[in-house]
């Protein structure tokens, strides 16, 4: 059974929590970013530690009590040092680009693909085969790499698609003749 919720927090230098009722704001270097929490949930801030306390020891109180703990450790993780998620391509003639904001992808299909900046979010294009996407949400970080991902998801044969860096693709064989 996993006991993050009892975990303290250490804020870093240059973050600031403030507490209001069941809303959490937390300010850093790199944004702001603010969350509602469940309202039996009671966060306290003491100098430079934070901690999460919950009433009861029911399922629900248990369960809320760990996830509010790793939310609040993300945000602060977020505004101090900030969320990246790195894909790569893989694939003859698949690649990508920005132009202007937009990130336009070629995977193989009879036309480019187009993706409107989310805000809140960077994506660079450091080489054309390779996608960063950088923010403070590591929520929204996460789910912009993984739209990114579904235009074209790698495939178990040749293993050509858009996968995150490091990701391992199982391949299968392919037939065989008799």
């Amino acid at each position: 059974m996993s006991r993050i919720g009892f975990k303290t927090l250490e804020i870093p230098e240059g973050v600031e929590v403030k507490v209001n009722g069941n809303e959490v704001t937390v300010k850093g270097p790199k944004g702001e970013l603010t969350r509602t929490f469940h309202q039996d949930m009671k966060v306290v801030v003491d100098d430079n530690t934070l901690t999460v306390e919950r009433p009861s020891e029911t399922k629900l109180h248990k369960s809320l009590h760990g996830t509010t703990r790793s939310l609040i450790g993300n945000m602060v993780e977020g505004v101090h040092k900030g969320f990246e998620k790195a894909l790569e391509i893989q694939g003859v003639g698949y690649r990508a680009q920005k132009q202007g904001e937009k990130l336009v992808v070629n995977a193989g299909y009879s036309h480019p693909v187009e993706m409107e900046p989310v805000e809140g979010v960077d994506i660079e294009v450091p080489s054309n085969t390779r996608i960063v996407v950088k923010g403070i949400d590591k929520e929204l970080v996460g789910a912009v790499a993984a739209n990114i991902r579904s235009i074209r998801i790698p495939e178990p044969y040749k293993g050509k698609g858009l996968r995150y860096e490091g990701e391992h693709v199982r391949r299968k064989e392919g037939k065989t003749a008799k």
